[in-house]
């Protein structure tokens, strides 16, 4: 495995290693591995080597800005982010534009002190669970390059995967954190929506989240320690955190109540999955939590979440330009045609069932602490494709089935690697808490990790 942020801040602080070093093995990785794997849309190694030495310069003084200062770093291209363009995988948006506006990532990122490497692909519009698009081509797995990265955080979680940076920030609307960060064997965390602001809102809204991806749970919380501080842009934001979540991190949780649902009720889970996940639950009981078979009981959501992400993306599209339904993603026009079919009450109908699925899993976690399920029912399949080949799916939700209900009602998630199949896949596995439990699913989480060390 790379070194982690919280390697490279102690090797900081001991002199060991600096920030320009390690900046210049991310850029040196990059040139060397990037061409086949497409993680990076944007690579500005002279801007990043410039904030390497300021870091450099404030560790030698005893004055870090943050853990995060001179930590190599990547930002999923849909964040907006000051002199760099931010196209979020399309054709479509001018790359003339100002770009004089930082999003509140990309603000906290910068305050901190963390160095920022460049901006990772996305499908467009972050609209599917692979990544790829006209704009960019093609992200692929570093476990495999055949394979997708997954999506839509893709070109993050192979840049971590691969050394290319050592941190990495994505978006998640419907699994496209945990969903890569699965396929390509990192950690990648989606926390209670509103505990890391968004600027602009977006028009997936209640579905919406950033998270971290990285490579340890520890690094997860180094970097929600940065980006969950506040900003007055995002209305829905949460108020600052009481403590430290890397602190928070460290809890005990012997004794916790863990349900276990293999399949939700409803999922085909591929075997070698299901058994890869199934062991390592049974790590968890060995540490002294409470596991028991469980399932949260309810039916798959999919078609109230497909009204609220096809009218989202229905109304992003109709702010493009004319001319623009040649130049999108194929599967995204049609996307953005459904949406147009859909009335205000179908949306109504579908944020109340949003809604009342909250509540059911509200009361499931008076039961159960946490509730641990595959991320994924599936390994990374062959790359340029929306859906497994051969299957008989019809769309990426489909083939998502674990992570998309986890966006509706808004609870924090986290996917971290549990194993590898017999070709070398990467499979994680997901621990959901209730609203606004983020630090206990990090407890889980990396009480579970250490273990599988």
């Amino acid at each position: 495995m790379s070194t982690t942020a919280t390697e490279l801040i102690k090797a900081y602080a001991s002199g060991e290693s600096s920030p320009v070093e390690a900046t210049q093995d991310a850029l040196n990785a990059i040139e060397a591995k990037d061409g086949e794997l497409n993680a990076y849309c944007l690579v500005d190694a002279e801007s990043a080597l410039r904030q390497a030495k300021a870091s450099e310069t404030r560790w030698r003084e005893g004055g870090p800005l943050s853990p995060l200062d001179g930590v190599p770093t990547s930002i999923k291209d849909m964040f907006l982010t000051e002199g760099w363009p931010t196209l979020r995988g399309s054709k479509c948006v001018d790359p003339s534009l100002p770009w004089d506006v930082d999003s509140p990532v990309t603000a906290r990122l910068r305050e901190s002190g963390a160095v920022l490497l460049g901006k990772t692909t996305t499908p467009e519009l972050a609209w599917k669970a692979v990544t790829d698009s006209r704009l960019t081509g093609i992200s692929r797995n570093p476990a495999d390059p055949s394979k997708t990265t997954g999506g839509s955080s893709g070109g993050s979680a192979a840049a971590v995967a691969a050394g290319m940076g050592v941190l990495s920030v994505g978006t998640d609307g419907g699994g496209s954190v945990r969903i890569p960060a699965s396929f390509c064997g990192i950690v990648g965390f989606k926390p209670t929506h509103g505990r890391i602001p968004l600027f602009p809102a977006s028009p997936f809204g209640p579905l919406s989240h950033a998270g971290p991806m990285t490579l340890t749970v520890a690094d997860t919380a180094l970097m929600l320690d940065v980006l969950s501080r506040p900003d007055h842009r995002d209305p829905a934001a949460l108020p600052p955190y009481p403590g430290i979540y890397l602190d928070a991190s460290e809890r005990e949780v012997t004794g916790l109540r863990v349900a276990f649902s293999p399949d939700l009720g409803y999922v085909n889970v591929d075997p070698e999955v299901a058994g890869i996940v199934a062991d390592a639950v049974a790590v968890l009981e060995k540490l002294g939590l409470n596991v028991a078979q469980a399932d949260p009981g309810f039916t798959d959501p999919l078609d109230a979440f497909e009204v609220l992400w096809s009218t989202g993306a229905a109304q992003w599209l109709e702010t493009f330009p004319a001319g623009s339904d040649e130049l999108v993603d194929p599967g995204l026009l049609g996307m953005w045609r459904k949406g147009l079919t859909h009335s205000a009450a179908d949306y109504l109908d579908a944020t109340a069932i949003r809604a009342a699925l909250g509540i059911l899993m509200g009361e499931f976690h008076s039961r159960f602490d946490v509730l641990v399920t595959p991320t994924v029912p599936i390994p990374a399949f062959e790359a340029g494709h929306d859906i497994p080949p051969g299957s008989a799916l019809t769309g990426w939700p489909q083939w998502t089935p674990f992570t998309y209900p986890f966006n509706m009602t808004q609870q924090p998630a986290i996917s971290i690697p549990v194993g590898v199949t017999a070709a070398g896949l990467p499979v994680g596995l997901q621990i959901v808490g209730a609203r606004h439990a983020d630090d206990l699913v990090l407890a889980v989480a990396r009480t579970l990790e250490s273990a599988l060390a």
